[in-house]
């Protein structure tokens, strides 16, 4: 199965991606951690994402589409997989359409903008593994610090209010209208925001059917 999780940023697209990749056995792929391995690593295609991100701006088309057609070519990916935060805009759409990268159904999270406002101001990131918990929904088993590598957890500069309000009129104005866009092909299935993680996960294996 090919999917796309679609959402404003804080949703639980991420969350529900790697849930979703366990139990169908496919690869989910965020452009996310993508560019921020990159920005980590200071690489020069991670220095140029990074001024947009800081600023909770889009990274370019060219830079996105270039990442995915990559990740797409490799063998874990033959049997389908799950893009996260691609595309973001109908151009975005129409190039991946173009180049051939295929799609069974479109998943849209939906998710009022405040409750995303509260939601993520209480998310935190690994510094170094970029693994993310949330200190009410998913906390980690000790303050701070990650369950997975030991690293220090952060408030990533993209998670603060006054960030996500931007994120979120950006959203609005350019990935939302993705929603007509895979309506019109026939392949948009809308989850309305569950009161908890598991609670999402069987809305979204119901629309699908699975």
């Amino acid at each position: 199965m090919r999917l796309i999780l679609l959402g404003a940023p804080g949703a639980g697209k991420g969350t529900q991606a790697e849930i979703l990749s366990k139990e169908l056995n496919i690869p989910s792929i965020s452009t996310g951690n993508i560019l921020r391995a990159a920005m980590k690593n200071g690489t020069p295609v991670g220095l140029e994402a990074k001024s947009y991100v800081e600023a909770g701006k889009l990274v370019p088309d060219e830079v996105i589409i270039g990442i995915i057609e990559e990740r797409l070519a490799q063998p874990d990916c033959r049997n389908g997989y799950i893009l996260d935060g691609v595309p973001r805009t109908i151009p975005q759409a129409q190039a991946m359409e173009d180049k051939g990268v295929a799609i069974d159904w479109a998943v849209s999270i939906e998710v009022e903008d405040e409750t995303i406002v509260q939601r993520m101001s209480g998310r935190r990131t690994c510094k170094n593994c970029s693994q993310t918990f949330h200190i009410v929904n998913n906390p980690p088993k000790q303050e701070g610090i990650c369950d997975f590598c030991g690293g220090e957890l952060s408030i990533r500069k993209d998670d603060a209010p006054e960030t996500v309000r931007t994120r979120l009129e950006v959203y609005h104005r350019e990935t939302e209208p993705l929603k007509d866009f895979y309506a019109e092909r026939g392949k948009l299935k809308t989850v309305e925001n569950q009161p908890g993680i598991e609670a999402t996960t069987a809305a979204i294996k119901a629309a699908l059917g699975i």
